[in-house]
């Protein structure tokens, strides 16, 4: 999970940019119908062993994005990394913006976060980040499974999550950025918070792909430019 694989730039409109780690792959949040056409055409053409579980990760990719556009997330990839037995771990990495509304965000996420208070003890942390202060918060939750339900189950399968999350309020625009790690590996949880802890530490407002006014040069952000292969300085462990 060493470095990174591309720099990302939120969409619809750009307010903040962020680095991608190796490993994920970045969905398209706006598909064209000839785009999903295509993909279900694909899908028909697929072995008969193969495409009923094709079609069920295809029908929870149009849940899942429903779901995100309705949340305004403005930037989504899924991750796959072996673990230590070398099998497939995956994660999905979500960017999303909160409007507040005119109103101080720091005081917003505070107070939607409850009154009890940050540290290790209200499982509230606030970590120092380049473009300021960010809150850490983690849980596990139970959620469904893109798999089949089993044996005599009515109801569709479900599964153990950790999701971790960091929000950072952004006073110049009165929103909150949220950056979230999502994966059924709760046992790699410590390994996760550090990609996303690594993630939020190249969150900027500054278009990397911008010339330097000193220098005339491009990709001079936070982080080096995609492909680079450089590793120096790089918040992923």
């Amino acid at each position: 999970m060493n470095g990174f694989l591309d720099t990302v730039q939120a969409e619809p409109k750009p307010e903040f940019w962020y680095g991608l780690p190796y490993g994920y792959l970045q969905l398209d949040l706006q598909p064209s119908p000839e785009g999903i056409q295509e993909v279900a055409r694909q899908l028909d053409s697929l072995p008969d062993d193969v495409r009923d579980r094709a079609d069920q990760v295809f029908r929870l990719y149009a849940i899942v994005l429903t779901m995100l556009r309705s949340q305004d997330v403005m930037g989504c990839a899924l991750g796959m990394h072996p673990d230590e037995r070398g099998e497939p771990t995956l994660s999905v990495l979500t960017a999303a913006t909160v409007p507040t509304s005119g109103a101080h965000p720091e005081a917003v996420l505070l107070h939607m976060l409850g009154d009890g208070g940050t540290g290790p003890d209200h499982g509230i942390v606030p970590v120092e980040l380049p473009v300021g202060t960010g809150y850490l918060w983690e849980t596990q939750r139970t959620t469904v499974a893109p798999t089949a339900p089993p044996d005599g189950q009515e109801g569709p399968a479900e599964g153990t999550v950790w999701q971790g999350t960091v929000a950072i309020p952004v006073p110049r625009t009165s929103s909150i950025i949220t950056v979230q790690l999502v994966t059924p590996a709760v046992e790699l949880a410590d390994d996760y918070r550090g990609v996303l802890l690594g993630v939020a530490r190249t969150v900027t407002f500054d278009d990397p792909a911008a010339p330097d006014p000193a220098e005339g040069t491009k990709g001079s952000g936070p982080f080096p430019d995609a492909g680079s292969g450089a590793e120096e300085g790089s918040p992923f462990g």
